[in-house]
């Protein structure tokens, strides 16, 4: 038998160190060529790594929420045959040895040492690696006695090991959604933790335990991104009121009688209408479409509009870049934003898809608020967030000159700024010029 040591591989250009996010197998597990090993993230980017052999796994580089330098060892794996590692096995002979030649001496200290060095002890680095993802810390009565899940959910397809992690949980898997294939995994049950554990997955009838999970992966990526962002950035914020009932009209024509993707073109959402009048916009006000970089002291103003888009994910936050979104007509945009969100959720989406944005528009859609203080997606220096559409009575003038009361659909658009490089009267601005496209949707498809 031999040992083959899988490296961590050179993962992206650039790249110095991966994040461990959530492991596949544990020491002892049998793993076949080809099978999964573990998550790595970097740059908001999730890689998979394969093994490149079968056999035994006998060491893992440390545990979920560890960062692994590129070209580290990640797995060691015993295998048949002579594996990669010829010159490992003489080297423990050789510190024992040492030892031993130490322990001829009348120090007792150093007799100590090699009684213990000859201990029957397995080696630290191969004791069985922590649970593979974000664990809990339960309660001492849940700690010594584990409920175990009912058969119900055996259908459920899920690894012995997942099974075992959602029953120490209390999760049941019937109400965990897998990300994949059908098949739950323990990136799944960290999702499910994440934004569910507020509902409670404690069994029916009993009271809640507190719980700690770990803050790893996507989820700290987030919060360094946003503290760094409110640590360095002075924000202020500009909130108007627009009237979308034309806009709105607008859409519903274009997208009459029309299925989704019909002649492939997607169904029109509000947010293709919003990127393009906003790109339209962007040349008079270049100092929003920009980076700022702090340390040089400089700003780059693009020429470009590669617009990051927030989207939710499983995982979290992600901003998938529409890159050069100026030369997109509506269905281009609708059917790029609906490609680049699907990619953000299911984990396909490229490093080279989530990084490189200048300007960031973030919605939640039905579920926004009246108004909203989005926090700028560091280096830009401005994000826009469309809030919720209601119907509300307005007064409006008539071609007649009078007014009178009209039920109307209002969108509140908010933004945040980076006080530093964008005024308070260009932001205003902007505002206003935006409102008057979002209000006359023709001048929108004006070319």
């Amino acid at each position: 038998m031999g040992r083959f040591t899988f490296r961590l591989p050179d993962i992206g250009e650039g790249i110095a160190e991966a994040e461990i996010v959530a492991w596949h197998v544990k020491v002892g597990d049998t793993v076949e060529e080809d099978g999964r090993l573990a998550d790595m993230m970097t740059d908001k980017a999730t890689v998979e790594m394969e093994s490149p052999v079968s056999g035994t796994v006998i060491e893992v580089a440390g545990e979920a929420g560890d960062v692994i330098a590129i070209g580290s060892p990640l797995v060691v794996i015993e295998v048949e045959g002579a594996g990669n590692e010829v010159d490992r096995a003489p080297a423990p002979k050789a510190a024992v040895v040492e030892q031993r030649i130490a322990a001829e001496t009348p120090d007792a200290g150093d007799v100590a040492r090699v009684e213990q060095a000859a201990a029957p002890a397995p080696e630290p680095k191969r004791e069985p690696a922590p649970a593979p993802a974000p664990e809990l810390a339960p309660s001492a009565a849940g700690a010594k006695a584990p409920q175990p899940r009912p058969a119900a959910h055996s259908k459920v397809m899920a690894s012995p090991a997942v099974r075992k992690r959602a029953a120490d949980l209390g999760i049941d898997l019937g109400e965990v959604r897998p990300a994949e294939d059908g098949r739950l995994r323990h990136a799944d049950l960290d999702a499910f933790l994440s934004y569910n554990a507020a509902g409670g997955f404690q069994p029916a009838g009993r009271k809640g335990q507190d719980e700690q999970v770990r803050v790893i992966g996507l989820r700290r990526r987030i919060a360094e991104n946003m503290a760094a962002s409110k640590r360095q950035i002075p924000h202020f914020a500009y909130v108007e009121e627009f009237d979308v009932t034309a806009l709105e009209e607008t859409r519903a024509q274009l997208n009459a009688g029309r299925g989704a993707n019909v002649d492939g073109r997607p169904k029109l959402t509000m947010l293709p209408f919003l990127i393009t009048a906003i790109c339209k916009l962007l040349p008079k006000y270049p100092m929003l479409n920009a980076h700022y970089d702090d340390e040089a002291g400089v700003v780059t103003r693009y020429g470009s509009v590669h617009l990051g888009m927030a989207a939710q994910t499983p995982a979290g936050l992600m901003v998938p870049v529409i890159r050069d979104a100026q030369d997109r007509n509506l269905w281009q945009l609708a059917a790029e934003i609906g490609r680049l969100a699907n990619a953000a959720r299911d984990g396909s989406a490229k490093s080279s898809e989530l990084s490189g944005s200048t300007i960031t528009v973030t919605s939640l859609g039905p579920m926004g608020g009246v108004a909203t203080t989005p926090v700028i997606n560091r280096p830009e220096v401005a994000i826009i967030g469309p809030n919720r559409i209601v119907e509300r009575p307005m007064f409006v003038k008539g071609a007649d000159g009078a007014e009178r009361i009209e039920k109307r659909k209002i969108m509140n658009i908010s933004m945040s700024c980076d006080h530093r490089v964008v005024d308070g009267w260009d932001a205003a601005s902007f505002a206003q010029d935006l409102k008057k496209l979002i209000e006359a949707p023709a001048l929108i498809l004006a070319g």
